[in-house]
């Protein structure tokens, strides 16, 4: 039997792109350092609008097995090998954007039961006993409804998972800090006449952005800022990248952040001040 690295990293997701834009760097500096990380992504994106014109024609179940392409190869970037879909490809569908009827759909995440989802997750954190978990904060970071249902079947997962005894030791949220946004921001405003983006967006697009003082876990992922923006660029049906920048469907500038910010939610916290490291503090024998 191979032997279980000492160090195990759970994401979930909501849709493919999201881990890149959020966690990139993250996933790339712990895949590089020899932790094991595992990708749980909860739709393929079904509903997600396409940048490209030659790719316009791609929707529902095409544009879904597109997009799993396109997380396949934005893993092969960053170095992932264990990313899965959650119940297996296509069991949740992309909901759509809030109070539109694609919320109403019976197949979709937004009217999936939590718990019957969250039984899912259960399985893969029996599989690989994570030591950490990074999911979204209860808003999904900006309302969308499948970040939010995400969020509620990652923590619901983990209760149950300590209730079986594979309890988790920490749990994160995706941040951003309010003072790093900004400032990223203002040097947009200053480079964007060369940028090939007509506009900005701005830091409530932005998902995630709390005040500095929530921010306990920063991680350098500096040497992995190309990695990040490969995984991103992978992506094409969803994100157009110029490093340091990207957007989005919508066209409007914003930063790419090779420095990754979370919020521990559950969990000691091991060091004084931010941590550096996700799993500070953690007793990280097999």
């Amino acid at each position: 039997m191979t032997e279980r690295p000492s160090r195990r990293l759970l994401l979930v997701h909501a849709h493919p792109d999201d881990e890149s834009i959020n966690n990139g760097a993250t996933m790339a500096r712990y895949a590089a350092e020899g932790a094991h990380v595992t990708l749980v992504t909860c739709t393929l994106g079904e509903r997600g609008e396409v940048i490209p014109p030659e790719l316009a024609h791609l929707t529902g179940a095409g544009l879904g097995e597109h997009r799993l392409r396109e997380l396949t190869a934005a893993m092969r970037a960053v170095g992932v090998e264990d990313f899965r879909l959650l119940g297996g490809p296509g069991h949740y569908q992309d909901s759509g954007m809030m109070g539109l009827p694609d919320n109403d759909d019976p197949g979709c995440l937004w009217q999936a039961d939590v718990d019957e989802a969250a039984a899912h997750l259960v399985e893969v954190i029996r599989e690989v006993r994570p030591q950490v978990l990074v999911t979204y904060d209860p808003d999904g970071g900006y309302g969308h409804p499948d970040h939010i249902q995400a969020h509620r079947i990652a923590m619901r997962a983990a209760d149950l998972a300590a209730e079986a005894g594979l309890g988790i030791a920490k749990v994160y949220w995706n941040r951003v800090p309010r003072t790093i946004a900004e400032d990223a921001f203002a040097r947009l405003q200053e480079v964007l006449p060369g940028l090939t983006f007509p506009k900005s967006a701005v830091i409530d697009d932005v998902p995630g952005v709390v005040d500095d003082e929530r921010i306990t876990t920063e991680i350098d992922g500096t040497a992995y800022a190309a990695a990040k923006a490969a995984a991103m660029a992978a992506h094409a049906t969803q994100i157009e990248v110029a490093e340091p920048y990207f957007a989005l469907s919508n066209q409007l500038a914003q930063p790419l952040f090779s420095t990754e910010y979370y919020e521990l939610v559950r969990g000691q916290q091991g060091a004084q001040g931010r941590e550096t490291d996700l799993f500070a503090g953690i007793e990280v024998a097999s």
